[in-house]
């Protein structure tokens, strides 16, 4: 299966995100019908919410359009490597699969300075695919950070 067309998706929500000032990170949730069930992207700045990450924004409205907490079946697509706050949420709302696309070698728990989501210590692992166009995804982040620091 390709994961392109969800990405593209998240990825169009990332790009979204950038007019509010918020690292543009974009996330969806597709139930196991192949059917998107949430959008997320980066509300921290707009919303003055330290947990306004993509992936709590998709996963809360996922939970909210099936009307339970599990996600059981679910895919999570998301262009960035989900932070520990994330990780800890994809495990507690039980997704099946993690799709991403840019690693983040600063924050990054799903493989870069932890793997939280496939820790045999918890109580639930999810399927990781990384890297879908995680290109596009580099670039995205790489533009809006060059406007945003000192380069």
């Amino acid at each position: 299966m390709t994961y392109d067309l969800w990405m593209g998706e998240a990825l169009d929500l990332a790009r979204s995100t950038a007019a509010d000032g918020d690292v543009p990170v974009g996330a969806i949730v597709v139930d196991p019908s192949g059917a998107v069930i949430g959008h997320g992207r980066n509300t921290r700045e707009r919303d003055g919410d330290p947990t306004g990450h993509a992936e709590i924004v998709a996963i809360r409205a996922a939970a909210a359009a099936v009307g339970e907490w599990r996600l059981e079946g679910c895919t999570l697509v998301v262009t960035l490597e989900p932070c520990t706050m994330c990780a800890g949420a994809i495990v507690a709302s039980r997704l099946r699969r993690l799709v991403f696309g840019a690693f983040d070698d600063k924050a990054g728990a799903v493989g870069s300075l932890w793997d939280v989501v496939r820790d045999r210590r918890l109580n639930h692992r999810s399927e990781v695919i990384s890297g879908v166009r995680a290109q596009e995804s580099t670039q995205l982040l790489r533009e809006f950070f060059a406007t945003h620091r000192n380069i």
